[in-house]
């Protein structure tokens, strides 16, 4: 793909919305690095809906809990870090992961209606929240192949697309 397919601005959009994604995903990993003795355990019992017998079972098992954890931390940490987002290196990788925490925020805290949680919301939400609304957004990214155009994704794709190119000579 060739960046004749957007504009400037549509290019920086898409760049500054990944960024911002990026930026989100490695601020709350990091958050969770220096917070002494972090644990999703108090996320997970809490949590609503349908998938709830779930997460509760992630919480009460102790070597589940751990590797909950120890994905939360680092899992957040690298998408956001980006191999992926911030810096548009192995972004494929870092929106299939956006992806799949942003589902199992949603599935384990639904905005059902009458649906009240322990930790206080940020707003009343009904069905669609920040979750949804930012999972929208990365699957919105994930069609656009702006990371081959701007970003270290880009240096990658010119090489690979130099090297093909030079074989069929």
């Amino acid at each position: 793909m060739r960046s004749a397919h957007f504009n400037k601005l549509q290019l920086y959009s898409l760049l500054t919305l990944r960024v911002f994604i990026g930026w989100y995903f490695l601020y709350e990993g990091l958050a969770k690095v220096y917070t002494p003795n972090w644990s999703a355990y108090g996320y997970l019992i809490d949590s609503k809906g349908f998938f709830a017998p779930l997460f509760i079972q992630m919480a009460e098992n102790s070597m589940m809990l751990e590797v909950v954890n120890f994905v939360n931390v680092w899992g957040l940490t690298l998408v956001g870090l980006s191999l992926s987002l911030v810096l548009g290196l192995f972004t494929k990788a870092g929106y299939i992961g956006a992806i799949l925490f942003l589902s199992m925020f949603y599935l384990s805290h639904p905005p059902l209606l009458f649906t009240e949680y322990i930790m206080p919301r940020e707003g009343s939400y009904l069905w669609i929240d920040k979750n949804m609304i930012m999972l929208m957004a990365v699957v919105v990214l994930t069609l656009f192949s702006s990371p081959k155009i701007i970003g270290l994704d880009s240096l990658l794709f010119r090489k690979k697309t130099g090297r093909s190119s030079k074989k069929r000579k």
